[in-house]
């Protein structure tokens, strides 16, 4: 059986962790197939946004799988770490993603829902950062969540270790939506239907933009930015948008 299952809807690649007898933790085959399904994305030109979730009811990831020889173990010869150049990858790519958290999401699972660009969660679903409590700490998701959610907020959840609810997510910023869990596959099209129709180009490029501008000043960013919005002016999806815009009519994107 696959850790990580893909499927295309539409212009939509989903991407579903495969574990649930083991919460969906993570272990080597879950991290391998969730980079291999963003690649797979982004070689398909007819894909517009990742949807990446999980198998069941009960867990979106527990995060690593702390089973003996389940994969939890680090190989001190090499700089990089799996779950690292995952977060990596994911934080470089061009396509629009969707975190839909179908139930508990601990430790590495938030660092899966901050390495997306939105998350919605269902209202049963529970959050936590509990690696404190095995003598650990929750390093490489501190990379993205200190960016997302307030600092004394993510102090507090880092170093109690302590669990909290998804309206508690949703108010410090970590979810964009939270509904009941029969209304999550519907938020979660609802949301994918709001971004297949934009342009691709401008979504690409607008991603890009908004990597590279977060570390820069705002002296540095503007000029940056005047710069890349004469650049998107050029393309044939701006030109499209313009035209349709003036005609009145619904834009058909090339994605060029």
């Amino acid at each position: 059986m696959s850790a990580v299952l893909t499927e295309k809807r539409g212009h939509a690649l989903w991407i579903t962790i495969n574990r649930p007898d083991k919460r969906n933790a993570l272990n080597k085959e879950v991290i391998a197939g969730i980079r291999a399904g963003w690649r797979e994305a982004h070689a398909d030109r007819d894909m517009r946004v990742v949807v990446l979730t999980a198998a069941g009811e009960k867990s979106f990831c527990a995060g690593g799988d702390l089973q003996p020889g389940a994969g939890f173990a680090f190989d001190l010869s090499q700089p990089n770490i799996d779950y690292a150049d995952m977060l990596r990858e994911v934080q470089a790519s061009t396509l629009p993603s969707i975190a839909r958290i179908n139930g508990a999401c601990m430790a590495g699972g938030i660092g899966l829902a901050c390495m997306t660009d939105m998350a919605i969660a269902a209202d049963h679903a529970n959050f936590g950062l509990p690696e404190v409590k095995i003598g650990l700490f929750p390093m490489q998701v501190l990379s993205l969540l200190q960016s997302i959610v307030p600092r004394r907020i993510v102090r507090e959840w880092c170093l109690t270790g302590e669990p909290f609810g998804a309206n508690e997510a949703l108010h410090a910023g970590l979810l964009n939506h939270v509904v009941a869990a029969g209304e999550l596959d519907a938020k979660t099209q609802g949301l994918v239907d709001r971004l297949v129709d934009k342009s691709p180009t401008a979504l690409r490029r607008g991603k890009y933009a908004m990597r590279t501008l977060s570390s820069m000043s705002f002296e540095e960013g503007i000029a940056y930015a005047e710069g890349q919005i004469a650049l998107l002016a050029m393309t044939e999806d701006a030109k499209e948008g313009l035209a349709s815009f003036n005609q009145k009519r619904k834009p058909v994107w090339t994605g060029r």
